[in-house]
């Protein structure tokens, strides 16, 4: 279990670490039309605790804090892409909410399970 703990934190982490910092450059933009001030500054936020969240991730540091934070994150993703969008859960030409489900899905079982015996977490607490 451990193993796949690890696995599923890396490629959690990995997720999320990319994604938030491909949005660094959402700092320079300015609010337009089709990027209203409130969805430019959420991005701009999402932008810094997407990068840490998924760090935290890989490291195994603050698991269920990393995890639950990132659960909120998805849970508004879904939110958003299900109520405002109105998105298909897939679609062959655009994104649908299926991705953001299986990342909800991790995080709960990283949040329920920790970070597993290969982690940050673990080590400091056979230290204490």
């Amino acid at each position: 279990m451990d193993l796949a703990l690890l696995v599923l934190r890396l490629a959690l982490g990995s997720v999320f670490l990319y994604h938030g910092l491909m949005k660094r450059p959402m700092w320079k933009m300015e609010p337009s039309e089709k990027m209203p001030a409130n969805m430019l500054s959420l991005m701009k936020f999402l932008s810094i605790v997407e990068p840490i969240g998924g760090l935290a991730l890989i490291l195994g540091f603050f698991t269920h804090f990393a995890a639950l934070g990132i659960g909120f994150i998805m849970v508004g993703a879904l939110y958003l892409k299900l109520t405002k969008w109105h998105t298909p859960f897939s679609a062959m030409n655009q994104t649908g909410w299926e991705f953001d489900l299986m990342n909800l899905a991790a995080a709960f079982t990283l949040f329920t399970f920790g970070g597993g015996a290969f982690s940050i977490d673990t080590i400091i607490l056979q230290a204490i």
